[in-house]
């Protein structure tokens, strides 16, 4: 291919990157008709730049700009942000998300020195992003790329480090149409990936600035195993019973749940439900679920006393709850986007249950394999599972120290990100 060519391709492909961008606002803008997220997504970038300049105009530390996508993202880059809090105090960590579902729940994070949305992807904003910001490092959480952002940080010789990517062959980046996605890949000083098939794959398309350290998000989750602060009111519920701890559950999974838990029928077995949507609406068809249930917030020593199945009405307790389960689920399975965290349950060194929608993810996949976990496909097939769990102690000891095992021998990946940005002198102490 000649330049001429190269040059023509390249040009097309941004032109159809301009018109994603302005497809994707127009899609928002409609949503927000009628969907909260949305709006959110729309009033939190308005005025962005007047908020981000105001915030920062007396800011004269050095600032080191960290990039993710939504909460789960901030979650995986949340030790690697810690330990630079902690080895370079005299920066201050500028984090930006593109979700309001992220934005919104860390906001007012005291971990972090400025939280904004990130503005709208364009060479425009970008530069004026920059300017503003003035970032001595740049750090994206596994994802989430924008090519104007990431070409002008290239372009200001910025180093500039992704962290816990993962990548699939099915991706664009490795399809003939993937010239821009590859072009984002390599303005990346470096690039920490959690496998060895991401770092093959990435060698295929000559991008060889990577590194296997892992998943940061071991690190977040055995951190937090560490520093467990108790739960005064669901110890109080437990009772010393054996209970099945339920996270992130959607409709279908309170439905299994609800089937195979009613088929069990035992007195001394309880069970917590940490929905995934905590609004009125979807706690009142919870409750029509499960009528003897009630909420946490509603709780007292004696219904503490008198009821086995607790509803979790508010966010940010499911990663301590988990630790007192005898049994975790993790719900999403049965979703088109698949089971969410199982890594929160299986610090814990618990069997974790969870529906058939897992394969593209790793640490599930993983865990199923290494027996920590086990996946299933509808109610009968749980009930049977939650049933020798509960009767055969032989397996749920195997499954319990398999779960334990793979989640404390995988963590040391913010090690791996510290030890480069300090061999390489990114920063400054």
């Amino acid at each position: 291919m000649n330049a001429f060519t190269f040059a023509k391709i390249k040009n097309l492909t941004g032109f159809y990157y301009s018109i994603f961008l302005w497809l994707y606002r127009l899609a928002v803008g409609i949503s927000s008709l009628w969907n909260e997220k949305a709006r959110r997504w729309l009033d939190g970038r308005r005025n962005i730049f007047e908020k981000i300049k105001l915030e920062l105009q007396n800011e004269k530390s050095k600032t080191i700009w960290v990039h993710c996508s939504s909460l789960g993202e901030f979650e995986q880059g949340r030790p690697v942000m810690e330990k630079i809090k902690l080895r370079y105090p005299k920066y201050k960590l500028v984090i930006t998300f593109f979700s309001p579902s992220g934005y919104e729940i860390k906001k007012n994070y005291a971990g972090v020195d400025h939280v904004f949305y990130l503005p709208m992807d364009s060479k425009k904003n970008a530069q004026k992003f920059l300017d503003i910001v003035i970032p001595s490092l740049v750090i994206f959480i596994k994802y989430d790329y924008w090519y104007y952002y990431l070409t002008e940080i290239k372009e200001r010789k910025i180093n500039c480090l992704l962290v816990s990517a993962v990548f699939r062959k099915n991706q664009a980046f490795f399809r003939w149409y993937g010239s821009l996605q590859k072009t984002m890949l390599k303005c990346f000083t470096q690039i920490f990936v959690q496998n060895e098939e991401s770092k093959k794959l990435l060698e295929t398309i000559d991008v060889n600035q990577c590194i296997v350290s892992g998943d940061t998000r071991f690190d977040t989750v055995v951190e937090t195993a560490e520093k467990l602060e108790p739960i005064r009111a669901a110890e109080a519920f437990i009772n010393d019973k054996k209970t099945i701890v339920a996270g992130s559950t959607w409709r279908k999974d309170e439905e299994m749940l609800q089937t195979a838990f009613n088929k069990l029928k035992s007195p001394d077995l309880k069970l917590i439900i940490a929905p995934h949507e905590i609004h009125h609406a979807h706690l009142d068809e919870l409750k029509k679920l499960f009528p003897n249930a009630i909420r946490f917030s509603e709780l007292s020593h004696d219904s503490a006393l008198t009821r086995n199945i607790l509803i979790i009405d508010n966010i940010g307790l499911l990663s301590r709850l988990y630790k007192y389960a005898h049994i975790t689920y993790v719900g999403g399975g049965f979703t088109k986007d698949g089971v969410h965290n199982v890594l929160e349950a299986a610090v814990y060194g618990k069997p974790v249950l969870f529906g058939s929608n897992y394969g593209k993810y790793k640490e599930a996949v993983d865990l199923v394999k290494a027996e920590g976990a086990k996946s299933f496909c509808d109610s009968a097939e749980l009930y049977e599972t939650l049933l020798i769990l509960l009767k055969n102690e032989n397996d749920y000891n195997v499954r319990s120290n398999a779960a334990k095992k793979y989640v404390w021998g995988n963590k040391g990946a913010t090690e791996k990100v510290m030890n480069y940005i300090e061999i390489n002198r990114l920063l400054t102490s």
